[in-house]
C-alpha cells in the first residue's frame, strides 16, 4: 500500500524538483530498457528546467491536504468504462501490456509501461479537485512528474503544449487535452497511477490519468494513452486545444 504523508510547501519543492538523488538511488531497482535509463538520467537537467519554467514565473503551489481530509466519496465524472477495443484489450489483461507514448516534437521518443512508470520517482500529494459542475472532493494521488518525462524525451525547440491523447470516445471522437509547458513542469502536474494508496479505478482513469491541481476538473485527463508535444491546435479536434475546449470551455481554467 502507497503511504500518504503531509507534505509541507518547502517539502513538495524539494521533492519535487531535487529528483537527481531519487533517480540515481533507484538505479540498481530498475531493469533497464532505453526509455527508463533515459528517464533516469534527465532527472538533473528536469530540476534545472522545472526551476526556471515554474520558479521563475512564480507559480504558486495548490493547496496540499492530511490524510485524514481525503472524501470519502470521489465522484468519478466523464467516462467511467471506455469501451474503445485498445483499452478493452488492455483491461483484459489488466494493463500488462498497456504502454505510454511521448512523442511529437521530441528528440528521444519514450515508450513505458505501467510497470516502468511505477518505478520511476513519483510523488504524491493529497488536493482538492474542483469540479465546473460545482461540486469539490479531496483525494491522494502518486504518479510521475510529468516534467521529468518531457524531459527524458528531449522537447525540441518549437514544442510549446503537451496533447494528451487517451482511450476514450466524447460523441464518437478520441478525448484530448492539452497544457502549456508552465503547466507541464509544476512540480504538482503528474501522470498518476494510484488513488488514495491504491492503484487507479477504471472509473477514476486507470491505468494512468492526468492530475493539473491549479485547474478545474475537465482538464484532468483520464485514460491517457499517449502524450504529444506539439507547436500549435491546429491539426487536433477543433484546434482549440482539447474536446471540451472545442465545446466552448475555456482553455485555460485556472482556480
Amino acid at each position: 500500500m502507497i503511504l500518504l504523508p503531509k507534505i509541507t510547501r518547502r517539502r513538495a519543492l524539494i521533492g519535487s524538483l531535487g529528483l537527481t538523488g531519487l533517480a540515481l538511488a533507484g538505479c540498481d531497482k530498475i531493469a533497464g530498457s532505453d526509455s527508463v535509463s533515459r528517464v533516469l538520467s534527465a532527472g538533473e537537467a528536469f530540476t534545472r528546467t522545472s526551476q526556471r519554467l515554474v520558479l521563475g514565473k512564480n507559480a504558486p503551489l495548490a493547496r496540499e491536504y492530511k490524510a485524514s481530509d481525503i472524501s470519502p466519496n470521489f465522484k468519478a465524472n466523464g467516462t467511467v468504462q471506455p469501451e474503445t477495443d485498445v483499452y478493452k484489450q488492455a483491461q483484459g489483461d489488466n494493463f500488462a501490456t498497456w504502454r505510454l507514448g511521448v512523442f511529437g516534437l521530441v528528440t528521444k521518443p519514450l515508450s513505458l509501461s505501467l510497470a516502468e512508470l511505477q518505478r520511476l520517482p513519483a510523488r504524491t500529494q493529497i488536493t482538492r479537485h474542483d469540479c465546473v459542475e460545482g461540486w469539490s472532493a479531496i483525494g491522494g494521488w502518486t504518479g510521475v512528474p510529468l516534467g521529468l518525462l518531457l524531459q527524458a524525451a528531449g522537447m525540441q525547440p518549437s514544442a510549446r503544449y503537451a496533447v494528451f491523447h487517451c482511450a476514450d470516445l466524447y460523441d464518437g471522437d478520441p478525448y484530448y487535452e492539452s497544457i502549456d509547458l508552465i503547466d507541464a513542469f509544476h512540480p504538482q502536474t503528474l501522470l498518476a497511477y494510484a488513488m488514495n494508496g491504491s492503484p487507479l479505478s477504471v472509473a477514476h482513469g486507470a491505468p494512468l490519468r492526468l492530475r493539473l491541481e491549479r485547474q478545474l476538473g475537465y482538464k484532468q485527463a483520464k485514460y491517457v494513452m499517449g502524450v504529444e508535444l506539439v507547436d500549435s491546435f491546429a491539426r487536433l479536434g477543433k484546434g482549440k486545444g482539447g474536446y471540451w475546449e472545442d465545446n466552448g470551455y475555456e482553455w485555460y481554467a485556472g482556480i
